[in-house]
């Protein structure tokens, strides 16, 4: 049975409640993975807690947790509990996040953030190992840190989410796995190479970094309005300078200078070409073909983020019952 995670978007309008009963959905037609974002509105641990309570198989995982907006201490301490909590069913995904982000909401200097993230990720994998941590870095000076007797009984893996060539090459240097996002599919085979070669460069094996990635997606038979929803979810993220340089990088730049150049607002600037590359739009079958065809690239671990159609809540069941393995 080929492997499938679903996206958790932490969206306001999903309680608490909603996301158990989604949760329990989703382990009950065999998805593998839930994955919590986290940017704005609620923590993803806490959310992440209640659905592993509310569930008995599936796993859960932070998608991704910023490693700005806590310390490395911090969350080793929590992912400590919440592995505790699942029985073992927690993945640890950590990222950079955004500047912005960072430095407005958190008031916290968006300085070195890939050494910040390198520190931070040798800090907590030692932590979660049992170790007693000693560190002077660029970022962070610890000194015989510890987890004590609340260490987690079996491995905690860690994926980092990665974009760029850098973050890509130490995903494989340093993480059980990578989580990607807004992967071209035309771009897709290179980012998996950069992931593998820097696991090489570090003397892994590659086979051993699990390659999964969020892909947006809208089960529907009105076309119209699936294309609709995931223009204005790409438009949201054409606003961040960094993500209009990632997708210039990756093959998009005509897009890009339509956006900066002022001439077309960031749905307009999306074309059909960006359409079919960063997300699937179409019925049931035709959805999990396109699924398919991106597991043939090596996508092992798709992880399916449900594009809302109307109804949010509904959309996500209809997507989770439509696509289950």
């Amino acid at each position: 049975m080929a492997f499938i995670g679903v996206r958790m978007g932490n969206e306001p309008e999903l309680s608490p409640a909603d996301l158990q009963g989604l949760g329990k959905l989703a382990e009950d037609l065999g998805y593998g993975e839930i994955w919590m974002t986290e940017g704005a509105g609620r923590d993803s641990v806490t959310q992440l807690t209640s659905v592993a309570m509310a569930t008995g198989r599936i796993v859960v995982g932070t998608g991704i947790l910023p490693v700005f907006s806590r310390t490395p201490y911090i969350t080793a301490m929590s992912a400590a509990g919440l592995a505790e909590v699942s029985g073992g069913r927690f993945i640890l995904g950590l990222g950079v996040g955004n500047g912005p982000a960072v430095e407005h909401s958190h008031g916290v200097s968006f300085r070195q953030p890939l050494t910040h993230l390198e520190e931070a990720v040798t800090i907590i994998q030692g932590l979660l190992r049992g170790e007693e941590v000693t560190l002077r870095g660029k970022v962070f000076n610890v000194e015989r840190a510890t987890l004590g007797d609340v260490v987690p009984k079996t491995h905690v893996p860690l994926y980092l989410a990665a974009l760029g060539p850098r973050a890509l090459q130490m995903a494989g240097a340093l993480a059980d796995g990578v989580l990607l996002s807004w992967t071209a599919s035309s771009y897709l085979e290179q980012a998996i190479r950069l992931v593998r070669e820097g696991a090489v460069a570090a003397g892994r094996d590659p086979s051993a970094v699990a390659i999964s990635g969020y892909v947006r997606v809208a089960v529907t038979g009105d076309r119209a309005a699936g294309k609709e929803s995931l223009r204005r979810q790409m438009a949201h993220y054409l606003g961040s300078s960094f993500y209009r340089e990632f997708f210039r990088s990756t093959g998009f730049g005509q897009e890009m200078e339509g956006v900066e150049s002022g001439d077309r607002s960031g749905e307009k600037a999306i074309g059909p070409r960006m359409e079919e590359e960063l997300g699937i739009v179409g019925d049931a079958e035709e959805c999990r073909a396109a699924l398919d065809e991106l597991r043939a690239l090596g996508l092992d671990k798709p992880v399916v983020a449900p594009l809302p159609l109307a109804d949010l809540k509904e959309s996500y069941r209809r997507t989770l019952t439509a696509l289950a393995p």
